[in-house]
């Protein structure tokens, strides 16, 4: 039996962290990039093409046994149109719809009793029933980006006539936010990782800590519980990433993400399989490997551009400073704020490690400089 084909659309960074899985398995992994300057176009071979033209990825998906993405932002109508030709797309054009359109996804949630914040569907800031409200982009928002805090009728009445109709959530109180990671294969064997807490600044996620601090073993069923339902509600063949407020002891669904996810990087030195490797077993539907923690925590934080462009010549200090820090540097240009990599440690010492994390980081802005 030949190694399959797996083609992959995108070639950003989750692309290029699924490279070393695929070659270590042997799988033909085929990437669709938008362009040369994309993180895995710089260190592959990988096709160019614009993701959002049919007829580019209907020959692209020619070349493939299994179609799977990085990114939720291929238009839905183009992959149902090649699932009506036959061509295997995991997941599925159905199951990544709940992603791509906040509306629907809080639809099929609250169809199936899925805990989410309170939300209509406005094309008027005069429809918000309270504020503060959140206002979310019902398609093309990510990272987050399309999500907006609104405290009066003014700023709801721009963002509105800027997007024409918006999500509305209630402003959820949460003591934290919190992260799991599924995986489902067409078999519908599951597995998960560790809960993790997931530290945001401005909307972006600066660290990750697994497991998550001070969780009770109810919560942390809790969530594995909720991934599992969202998972076989919506017939999930891949990860699933779903980011969680939590409230005491109840969950409630933030967000979801059909592929790997920032909050998992943790996973490839922290866990016995990684994102990226379960994800390609899934798409193949491969026996799902072992999840469990290969150390007591595993921390993780995302190196933001800086005006400090050369991310090269900090490993000279930070390596010998510390053998066991492993760094990611993803090949896209540095601009402030950007995520341009991350950093990972795993150990016993949750403080150490942080700390350890924290002065990486640092060192790379160029916040410190020893």
């Amino acid at each position: 039996m030949s190694a399959p084909t797996v083609g992959m659309i995108g070639a950003g960074q989750l692309a290029q962290m699924s490279l070393a899985p695929a070659i270590a398995l042997g799988i033909n992994l085929k990437i669709l990039a938008a362009d040369e300057s994309d993180s895995a176009a710089k260190i592959a071979k990988v096709e160019i093409g614009d993701y959002r033209d049919l007829d580019v990825l209907r020959n692209f998906a020619k070349k493939c046994d299994f179609l799977t993405f990085e990114h939720e932002l291929v238009p839905n109508g183009h992959l149902r149109a090649l699932e009506s030709e036959g061509f295997v797309i995991r997941p599925s054009s159905t199951s990544l719809l709940v992603a791509q359109d906040k509306a629907h996804m809080r639809k099929v949630f609250t169809e199936n009793q899925i805990p989410c914040p309170k939300w209509q569907v406005i094309n008027s800031a005069d429809a918000i029933p309270a504020f503060p409200a959140i206002l979310k982009s019902i398609t093309g928002g990510y990272d987050g980006r399309g999500v907006q805090l609104v405290k009066d009728q003014l700023s709801a009445r721009k963002v509105i006539a800027e997007w024409g109709k918006a999500l509305y959530e209630e402003v959820v109180p949460f003591d934290r936010e919190l992260a799991i990671l599924i995986a489902r294969s067409p078999h519908n064997q599951v597995a998960t990782w560790a809960v993790s807490e997931t530290i945001q600044r401005d909307g972006i996620c600066i660290e990750t800590i697994t497991p998550a601090p001070n969780l009770s073993e109810e919560v942390a069923n809790l969530a594995q519980q909720i991934a599992s339902d969202i998972a076989n509600v919506i017939k999930l063949v891949g990860v699933m990433a779903v980011e969680l407020f939590q409230v005491g002891d109840k969950l409630i669904v933030n967000e979801i993400a059909l592929r790997p996810h920032n909050s998992g990087h943790w996973s490839i030195e922290g866990s016995v399989t990684s994102q990226f490797e379960q994800h390609l077993r899934a798409v193949l539907d491969l026996p799902l490997g072992e999840t469990k923690m290969t150390a007591k925590w595993a921390v993780m934080a995302n190196i933001l551009g800086t005006e400090n462009s050369d991310l090269y010549r900090p490993y000279l200090h930070l390596f010998a400073r510390d053998p066991e820090l492993k760094i990611h540097i993803y090949g896209k240009e540095v601009r402030p704020g950007r995520k341009v990599g991350h950093a990972t440690v795993v150990g016993d010492d949750l403080a150490e490690l942080r700390s350890r994390v924290a002065h990486a980081i640092d060192y790379i802005s160029g916040v410190v400089d020893e």
